[in-house]
């Protein structure tokens, strides 16, 4: 599949953005870039690659425990100290620019 410039056209309208020449063309060249990039990952064998559970060290990793196990430790636990009460609803919406009482009032930002 490649996309086109009529691809490209339709959907910047549909996000609402003024594409200039340059950056159409350009917009066209990464899609189609990471397209082919997505056809060539699409080759490779992962039938015998077991899915993973976490993909980082971010937390650090208990290096005596196998598979899920050793990243169960990573999630905290719900814990009533490290908890806060929500702002209260009138509260929240005293300060707001434009309210109808219940709902903050936002401009409208897409118009067709």
């Amino acid at each position: 599949m490649k996309v086109t410039d009529k691809d490209v056209a339709y959907v910047a309208d549909l996000a609402n953005l003024e594409l200039t020449v340059e950056e159409r063309s350009r917009m066209l060249r990464d899609l189609n870039s990471i397209l082919e990039y997505m056809d060539r990952l699409n080759q490779l064998e992962t039938d015998k690659v077991a899915p993973m559970a976490q993909v980082s060290d971010r937390y650090g990793l208990d290096e005596s425990r196998h598979g899920s196990d050793r990243f169960a430790y990573a999630i905290r636990e719900d814990v009533k100290d490290g908890l806060r009460e929500s702002l209260p609803h009138d509260v929240a919406v005293k300060n707001a620019p434009d309210t109808d009482g219940t709902f903050f009032e936002v401009p409208k930002v897409i118009e067709r």
